[in-house]
């Protein structure tokens, strides 16, 4: 009810209460009941008086704050709106609730336009699994996350661009909106093919993924991924549905779904937490000092592949599991005391899938070979050959 409204009311009551007051004092066939429930509702009267006055002043003050936050939402409107870094704010799943003028300005559209539109139809089509992907990955973790994309304004030329998210939380700590900066790194990149190799590699540092042990890396036909750090596990599916284990990424090794004819390819992270930093092909074939630098990259996870290819054409299990320490002692050993400590930790499935066999067996050769004093176990269950000739 409307506080002035309620002030009249209360007034008309006082005004009739004092009639009735005065018409008890000059009437004697008044009964005293009359006159006692006169009093009370004096007292009731002046109570509803205090409590409009008390309402009077919260209103005021509600006046006051509603003010200050129109204030404050107008200057938030002002900053959000003419910032000069293209900004949007989206809901959980991208669809487009708020866009200043640089945004407007960057995808060519007007607000009113672009409200309610989802952000991904602005994404280049090559690169909508991996903006998707890294949107669904954001949802999970809740960390501010940063991806490049090609962006398609409406009636413009694609560009490269930066998308750095964070996310807007409600009381109950779920992620309500979230917030988008876009940034035109065209230039940048065709600045580029200018900088040398030791500087490149510097220069995709900022394009660095993390995952943790376990997770499935995401794979497109248009992007390479290069380790940083840690180890990534390379399988590919039978018909049966059985995991095959085809190779490894270690440091300064590269994969993607572009480097192999398989129907089947998947990449998941061995390491407690891998590095992995993404790569467009274009940028591949439009920059020659980037290809030279991958080159030997890629000639390493070929050899590799071939090696495994071998290791599977050994009769005899007990070989094929020397073929394959020997070659995770190469590429991923460090000497120790007792001899060459395996850096990564393979579970006996592991073991197994690439040496086609079953996990009972790889399991006996192991405790055989123990016994044999030719290898030995760390702490952390990792293997340390111990045979220099092994």
């Amino acid at each position: 009810m409307n506080v002035d409204i309620f002030t009249r009311q209360v007034e008309t009551v006082n005004s009739r209460l004092h009639q009735l007051f005065r018409d008890a004092g000059v009437n004697p066939s008044q009964s005293q009941m009359l006159a006692q429930a006169l009093k009370e509702l004096g007292v009731i009267s002046e109570e509803l008086q205090v409590a409009v006055d008390e309402l009077m002043i919260q209103n005021e003050e509600l006046a006051a704050t509603r003010m200050r936050i129109e204030t404050e939402r107008q200057r938030y409107e002002n900053l959000f709106d003419f910032t000069l870094d293209a900004q949007l704010v989206t809901d959980i799943d991208g669809t487009i609730r708020e866009a200043n003028r640089a945004a407007c300005t960057l995808l060519n559209l007007p607000q009113k336009f672009l409200v309610g539109k989802p952000l991904i139809v602005f994404v280049f089509e090559s690169d909508r699994l991996q903006f998707r992907s890294e949107l669904n990955k954001f949802k999970y973790q809740q960390q501010i996350q940063e991806i490049e994309v090609l962006i398609q304004p409406r009636q413009g030329e694609e560009f490269e661009s930066s998308l750095r998210l964070a996310p807007l939380f409600d009381k109950e700590g779920n992620i309500r909106e979230l917030r988008w900066l876009l940034r035109n790194i065209s230039l940048e990149k065709r600045s580029l093919d200018r900088i040398p190799n030791n500087e490149l590699d510097c220069k995709f540092k900022h394009r660095s993924f993390m995952y943790n042990r376990g997770e499935i890396i995401p794979l497109s036909k248009q992007v390479i991924w290069l380790v940083s750090q840690g180890l990534v596990k390379l399988t590919t599916t039978t018909e049966s549905g059985e995991e095959v284990l085809i190779g490894f990424a270690g440091k300064e090794m590269v994969f993607g779904s572009s480097l192999t004819a398989l129907p089947t390819y998947q990449a998941t992270t061995l390491s407690s937490r891998a590095e992995l930093v993404s790569i467009c092909l274009s940028e591949v074939s439009n920059y020659s000092n980037l290809y030279q630098d991958l080159f030997p990259k890629i000639s390493q996870r070929l050899k590799q592949t071939e090696t495994m290819l071998a290791i599977s054409g050994q009769k005899l299990v007990k070989d094929r599991l020397r073929d394959l320490l020997r070659l995770l002692r190469q590429e991923f050993g460090e000497p120790v005391a007792e001899g060459t400590r395996l850096t990564i930790r393979l579970i006996h499935e592991d073991l197994a899938s690439a040496c086609c066999t079953t996990r009972v067996t790889i399991t006996r050769l192991l405790s055989f070979l123990q016994k044999q004093g030719e290898i030995a176990f760390d702490c952390k269950s990792h293997i340390i050959i111990k045979n220099p000739k092994f």
